[in-house]
């Protein structure tokens, strides 16, 4: 309808699946990371999850594209079935033949037997298994028997659950618990943040033959804000947007039809607002509703978003408890963000923490990395420092918070920041609010990695690919010109110097530890993730 006006050769924004409009996030490719480890030779099981329309299909199909012909995979998209059922998929996939009356004893021969042969002819199987929240506990475990077959090396059915949140808690009930053992690689995808949800509208405007500028940038930041950065939704919103922009005809969308669209698209989305906590206060009985009318106010006040959580009925009594009915509630003493609250009851760890750090930098965590011990052979360095939040937005690298909250001690991750707002990974849960907040629970402490990227130190008289990069490195921060030369001469003691003398370290010429150390917090490459992506929300 509006191609032409536009200039599009096809249409930017819709919500069947194109891949030619695959769009990979950071996240997307952590993702990816994480499934591909996950389902390496010894493992068996992998899971991702996220909230509905976050980009799990795209995040599949991105990884399936990405295997050689060696691996045969197949698909189930709707698993809700009995276990006889769920074998008869499996076999209707890889058109493996069976009787109408087939028993699971037989089936299940079926398929083993399947597996062997591939095992022998070089075949890798994959079973991809989307919906996977709505799956029984009982089928879970059926699928979980059928990886038992394996060599020394490797499972020979490899196994890829993609679900919704309620996915997570599932696999927490005793009865799996020999599943949830069992998954060697999960990832939680989040939704996009602003600068994403902007690259994202601007790739399939691009690609759609259109002008990659066509929202300005106040209408992106509306856009990223109305839809919480889910995909699907964003499409809804930009498509609402350009139709109504044609209709009008103006040449781009204005922020008044952005915003339009934004308020027609999201009327219709309930769960979507229920899901992030929107309280809708009812315009009747005011004396009997007093309590929720005001507590929408409040937290519209408050003015902090998250990804995805609910209002359960214990959290609800709680406030209406702290907050009676009275005519003056708005002026009472303000509450501690909800969310964020109710993900700090839960207990955590300093190995958690750390685990969902290494996850930002697309890295799986080892067991000493979960400790934070320096190793010679780690790609990583750790540190735990004391400091305050300018020195956390001046270092620009996620770091791991300790928290004190009602008294107990609870870890997060600080993923993104401005001097204003803040967001934090809690329990692989996103949740952004006021800088404000966070002051009443972090009191200095954290955790902080980077990649290292000189293991040992750095002499006068060395040679090598080491020293050229250090000179690289130190030409950068420095601002001097480099010297094209993979040899520690006296220019390089110079730079190494100049530079011991801006960090206030001890000055001699040498690359020593704090001296590397130093350099690499600084020299971090562009794929780093940073604090400041935030910036401009």
């Amino acid at each position: 309808m509006y191609n032409h006006h536009f200039g599009f050769v096809e249409l930017p924004f819709s919500i069947v699946p194109n891949s030619r409009f695959l769009y990979l996030s950071q996240r997307h490719k952590e993702a990816i990371y994480h499934l591909q480890a996950g389902l390496g030779d010894g493992g068996g099981f992998a899971m991702l999850t996220g909230e509905v329309g976050t980009g799990k299909t795209t995040v599949s199909k991105a990884m399936v594209q990405a295997l050689d012909n060696s691996t045969q995979i197949g698909s189930i998209l709707n698993p809700t079935f009995s276990s006889l059922e769920l074998l008869q998929a499996i076999c209707d996939e890889f058109s493996l033949p069976y009787p109408e009356s087939a028993s699971i004893k037989l089936l299940t021969d079926t398929i083993k037997q399947f597996l062997l042969e591939s095992y022998r002819s070089g075949k890798q199987t994959l079973v991809i298994i989307d919906e996977a929240q709505h799956l029984s506990a009982e089928v879970l475990e059926q699928l979980r028997l059928l990886t038992n077959l394996e060599t020394e090396q490797r499972k020979l059915l490899k196994v890829l659950l993609i679900g919704q949140p309620e996915l997570q808690q599932k696999l927490q009930m005793p009865q799996l618990r020999q599943l949830a053992q069992r998954i060697t690689g999960r990832y939680h995808l989040l939704p996009l943040d602003s600068s994403e949800t902007a690259k994202y509208i601007q790739f399939r405007l691009q690609l759609a033959g259109g002008n990659s500028e066509l929202f300005s940038n106040k209408s992106l930041k509306l856009i990223a804000e109305a839809t919480q950065g889910i995909p699907r939704l964003i499409n809804l919103v930009c498509d609402a947007a350009l139709k109504r922009a044609y209709q009008l005809g103006e040449a781009q969308p204005s922020v008044n039809t952005v915003t339009h669209a934004c308020d027609e698209v999201m009327s219709f989305q309930p769960a979507f607002a229920k899901a992030r906590g929107i309280v809708v206060p009812k315009r009747s009985n005011k004396g009997r509703y007093l309590v929720s009318a005001t507590l929408g106010v409040l937290l519209a006040g408050l003015s902090w978003h998250y990804s995805s959580a609910l209002f359960d009925s214990h959290i609800q009594a709680q406030l209406e408890s702290q907050f009676p009915p009275k005519a003056n509630i708005v002026e009472q003493r303000e509450i501690f963000p909800v969310e964020v609250g109710q993900l700090l009851s839960s207990p955590s760890s300093l190995a958690k923490g750390l685990t969902e750090l290494y996850y930002a930098w697309g890295y799986r965590a080892s067991v000493v990395d979960k400790m934070c011990l320096e190793s010679d052979e780690a790609q990583f360095s750790c540190e735990r420092r004391s400091g305050d939040f300018n020195q956390l937005l001046e270092q620009n690298l996620p770091v791991v918070l300790t928290l004190t909250y009602q008294n107990k001690t609870r870890y997060a991750v600080l993923y993104r920041a401005t001097p204003e707002r803040v967001q934090l990974l809690i329990d692989s849960q996103r949740v952004e609010f006021e800088r404000r907040w966070l002051e009443q629970i972090w009191h200095g402490e954290y955790h902080l990695i980077w990649q290292r990227l000189w293991p040992n130190t750095l002499k006068p008289g060395m040679v090598g690919g080491q020293i050229a990069s250090l000179d690289s490195a130190l030409s950068k921060v420095l601002e001097l010109p480099l010297e094209h030369n993979d040899m520690y001469g006296d220019s390089l003691k110079q730079k190494v110097s100049l530079f011991q003398r801006w960090q206030g370290l001890s000055i001699d010429g040498i690359a020593g530890q704090r001296t590397l150390q130093r350099l690499e917090l600084l020299a971090q490459s562009d794929s780093a993730p940073h604090l400041s992506v935030l910036e401009g929300i």
